[in-house]
């Protein structure tokens, strides 16, 4: 077994592997960029190596200097990690040349299955069903077009040497082809240095179900089970479990068999996934499921815990273990699935905005307690502490929340109660949006789909859970516990309302979704206090609270009992119950006397990034919704459009310009 390793990623999956090699007693070398040299992964290693800049291209790329790491620090062994150098055949070679071992697969492997036509080819080859399509190296655009329109509508354009739903476009007809190939193609160049793609029929009402596979130097190769992964935005995966609902005995067999040969027509070695899309007449007849070759992930998948704990294995160690020569730990009928487990990503975005990314510093993170790291009821995997900053170098997911359960059922509540407990103030997650998923009746009753997200977006997508009484009732509640907690340390911070006759009444002034709301507080002789919502008859009534742990419980009149906490960001209150989260703005009307309207006719970049291009010139009018420019960001292509009818002023930059948060494109005159 080896000493040492180094391990060429960041974030997260360097924190899990760190902690898989030093359970083993492995030393390791952690290597990082200018943005991370305080990062969580940093510290979890037992070296560190600066290997270049803030950008991926100038660090973690930067495989020469990887290597130059690894020889200086006495490491025999690199863990790829997954992205980044992963799957790049070429510095696999490279290892092996260093005399330094890659834990994953041949270069020879990678080489096959890195590019999406190749591997298609020789899939068809060893009879493993495709989807039809064009595989083909003649890349003319003219000739992807009428290939698109011979397989028909909706098809679909890949970047063959693409993952991660990166460098991919749905098409539904042929005159929006030549605009979905070209944003294609520069995405797949940004991304993975080359602009081929493929073509393929979309299936309808397709699942995303994958095979994790695992071979040896010695020729043994299994399969253990499937990880469904239907649950996607933006062609990447949100939600994922293990076992596949519906899944039957014959089809588990046929797709692992399926998977067990392709791997093996590489020699494969370690852990790899094969990707299917799986067919289905109707959610609820499994038998009628077929499915179709996709592509091989020959590397760890993000998504690996949840195969963990069906099966009680830890992932890194087999390929630790396969990696320095040792035979498969377990045979194929050795293997057994145990229970339910299912893995949501919390990712930095709008989900309300198109999943927009964001960036910022995590000024509150707190999470649910783990419970084991293998196989127990709630896992996290992350690579972040609080207060670190998520940037715009690195892809946007925060963390990996993994639950497992007894019946997917059990899962499923398991997971909704560690969303609640999860808690992130000073930038946008998804945590909401994952627990409106998960609640929602096509999820839980597994109508599972890669549309599901659009499918389901009325119930999805600008949800509001707890509703402005209770975001009301909380804040209020709160801030009278805060100051009758200063009662004693401060005489002059009493709020009581006495006064020697009448009723004492107290206004707070908020804006509650960009409106402005408030509320009356009266004093009641007995203690008491009473609480009126204004413009809302039934909002009213007597408003009590008791301390508990770090929150309160909270009851407003005859609204249900409920406990929360509050975190502060300015005047801001983010509100946590485990109905819901919200957050609700509690005004000081004179800190905001003569605040100025905010200036018309601006657009500004969502996030900091680089312009990819302009699609108007100064001079041009343009009609509200119609596309001005492209960004680029956190690896993804983001569309500015015209926020209402008017003309372009002024372009105040130039394409391949890199542009802060915030700052204004261009002008647009009314």
């Amino acid at each position: 077994m080896f000493k040492k390793i180094l391990i060429a990623n960041r974030g997260e999956i360097a924190c899990r592997v760190a902690a898989t090699a030093r359970r083993m007693g492995i030393q390791t070398v952690a290597v990082y960029s200018d943005a991370d040299a305080s990062a969580k992964h940093v510290q979890a290693c037992d070296e560190a190596v600066h290997v270049g800049g803030s950008a991926p291209k100038d660090s973690y790329l930067r495989w020469e200097r990887i290597l130059q790491a690894a020889k200086d620090t006495g490491a025999e062994a690199v863990h790829p990690g997954y992205g980044f150098l992963s799957e790049n055949e070429d510095f696999a070679k490279a290892c092996a040349a260093a005399g330094l071992v890659f834990i994953g697969p041949p270069a020879s492997a990678i080489l096959a299955m890195g590019l999406k036509a190749e591997s298609k080819r020789l899939m068809e080859s060893a009879g493993v069903p495709l989807v039809p399509g064009y595989h083909g190296a003649d890349q003319d655009p003219a000739l992807l077009q009428r290939e698109a329109d011979r397989i028909g509508y909706p098809a679909l354009i890949k970047a063959s040497a693409g993952g991660g739903g990166k460098g991919m476009r749905v098409v539904e007809k042929s005159e929006d082809f030549a605009a979905a190939l070209a944003s294609c193609k520069r995405e797949a160049t940004n991304s993975f240095g080359s602009d081929a793609v493929l073509i393929e029929k979309y299936v309808q009402r397709p699942r995303h179900i994958e095979i994790q596979v695992f071979g040896d130097t010695q020729g043994n190769c299994v399969y253990l089970f499937e990880r469904d992964c239907s649950v996607q935005r933006r062609h990447q995966k949100v939600l994922e479990e293990a076992p596949a609902p519906g899944m039957t005995e014959a089809l588990r067999a046929q797709m692992g068999a399926a998977a067990v040969a392709a791997a093996k027509a590489v020699n494969y070695v370690g852990a790899g996934t094969v990707e299917f899309i799986v067919e289905q007449t109707a959610y609820d007849q499994p038998e009628s499921m077929r499915f179709f070759f996709m592509e091989m992930n020959t590397r760890l998948q993000v998504e690996h815990p949840v195969t963990e704990a069906i099966t009680g294995l830890d992932l890194v160690e087999w390929q630790l273990r396969v990696a320095s020569g040792e035979s498969l730990p377990l045979r194929q009928d050795q293997l057994r699935i145990q229970g339910h487990a299912i893995e949501a990503r919390i990712c930095a975005e709008n989900p309300d905005n198109n999943f927009l990314p964001a960036t910022g510093t995590l000024q509150v993170y707190r999470k649910p307690q783990a419970t084991s790291f293998e196989r127990g009821t709630v896992r996290v995997d992350d690579g972040v502490r609080e207060g670190d900053t998520i940037s715009p170098f690195y892809d946007s997911m925060v963390a990996k929340l993994i639950v497992h359960g007894d019946t997917r059922e059990q899962a499923l509540a398991r997971l909704d109660t560690a969303l609640a407990q999860t808690h992130i103030v000073g930038l946008n997650t998804n945590v909401q949006f994952l627990r409106h998923v998960v609640r929602s009746n096509a999820f839980a009753t597994a109508q599972l789909d890669t549309a599901l997200i659009q499918r389901e977006a009325v119930v999805l997508f600008k949800q509001e859970t707890l509703g402005l009484p209770a975001a009301v009732a909380a804040v209020v509640a709160h801030t009278l516990h805060a100051e009758k907690a200063l009662q004693g340390i401060d005489p002059f911070s009493r709020r009581d309302g006495w006064q020697s006759h009448g009723l004492a009444q107290r206004r707070f002034e908020f804006v509650w979704q960009d409106q402005p709301r408030s509320a009356r507080l009266n004093y009641l002789h007995d203690g008491a206090v009473s609480l009126s919502l204004e413009g809302d008859d039934a909002a009213s009534g007597v408003l009590s609270f008791a301390a508990h742990g770090e929150g309160l419980w909270v009851q407003w009149g005859s609204t249900p009992r409920c406990f929360s906490q509050i975190d502060w960001q300015g005047e801001t209150a983010h509100i946590f119950t485990p109905q819901g989260a919200t957050r609700i703005t509690v005004l000081d009307p004179l800190a905001h006397a003569g605040e100025a309207a905010q200036e018309g006719g601006r657009l500004t970049a969502p996030m900091p990034g680089k312009v990819v291009s302009f699609a108007v010139k100064a001079g041009d009018k343009v009609k509200a919704g119609q596309p001005l420019a492209v960004m680029e960001a956190m690896k993804m292509e983001h569309t500015i459009s015209a926020p209402q009818d008017g003309t372009v002023a002024e372009l105040l930059y130039a394409p391949g310009d890199q542009v802060a948060d915030g700052a204004e494109l261009l002008k647009l005159a009314a």
